[in-house]
């Protein structure tokens, strides 16, 4: 077993994703590292939680505190990078990953940050095998590095509390992602260490909502995303045939 991997290994963790994602971890909070296009992409997917949760929840989007009594998982954290803001909107938030290094990296930040964030060394098996449940769960940039995506959807969505959401954002599997997110941004551009996507494991929209929907969530929303260069910043389109994010809901009154 790998030292950086979870001591529970399931169907849905590809340990050559969760190495290579280890390998990195100490520049997860770097704007300038590895991890510049996440903390570039950070403001338009933050942006887009906060007000589908707020819409959803019946929450002010102005407030300091919109996620007040909210439970929030976000799963393959990573360093935290979305676990944090909404941990500071009031959430009460889990953030897990299989990988322990990134746990851990997660962990420092978090205390230097003066957050309280459950973070866990665990899979999405592990967390729905012991019954947790969610207000909204976050699983953004995920899918494309897990080994198993039916298996990995179903067992998310089971952690789904009745009236809650799950977003997902990835990249979808077409030439124009792989013209762009593959070889534009590991080879030309250099964004990403190269490998850092693979094009068979990109994931097209039909291949998350068939299984969502087999789950008993259903689509509430779809939105691309795209990069303009000029401005250096990334902003929500209609064109979803490269990065793109989707919101699924489970029908019921929500708790809170």
């Amino acid at each position: 077993m790998s030292p950086n991997s979870s001591p529970h290994i399931a169907g849905t963790v590809d340990e050559r994703e969760v190495a290579r994602f280890s390998a990195m971890a100490a520049e997860w909070w770097s704007p300038t590292g590895k991890f510049r296009p996440l903390h570039k992409f950070n403001p338009v997917r933050l942006a887009y939680i906060k007000d589908k949760v707020c819409e959803r929840f019946g929450r002010d989007p102005k407030a300091s505190d919109a996620f007040k009594g909210l439970r929030i998982l976000d799963i393959g954290c990573g360093g935290g990078l979305l676990s944090e803001p909404m941990a500071r909107l009031g959430a009460t938030v889990t953030g897990a990953d299989p990988s322990t290094t990134n746990i851990e990296i997660a962990r420092l930040h978090a205390a230097q940050s003066g957050l309280d964030i459950d973070y866990r060394a665990a899979t999405a098996e592990d967390l729905a095998a012991a019954g947790e449940s969610f207000d909204v769960v976050l699983n953004m940039e995920v899918v494309e590095h897990v080994a198993d995506v039916p298996l990995f959807l179903g067992e998310v969505s089971r952690m789904v509390r009745p009236g809650g959401l799950m977003f997902v954002a990835t990249i979808n599997r077409t030439l124009k992602a792989y013209a762009l997110a593959i070889v534009g941004a590991e080879y030309v551009l250099r964004w990403l260490p190269k490998g850092t996507h693979s094009y068979e494991k990109l994931v097209r929209p039909s291949e998350i909502e068939g299984p969502l929907g087999a789950a008993g969530l259903e689509i509430l929303d779809r939105s691309g995303v795209s990069y303009n260069p000029l401005a250096d910043t990334w902003n929500r389109s209609r064109d979803m045939d490269v990065n793109y994010m989707l919101l699924a809901g489970r029908p019921g009154d929500a708790a809170v």
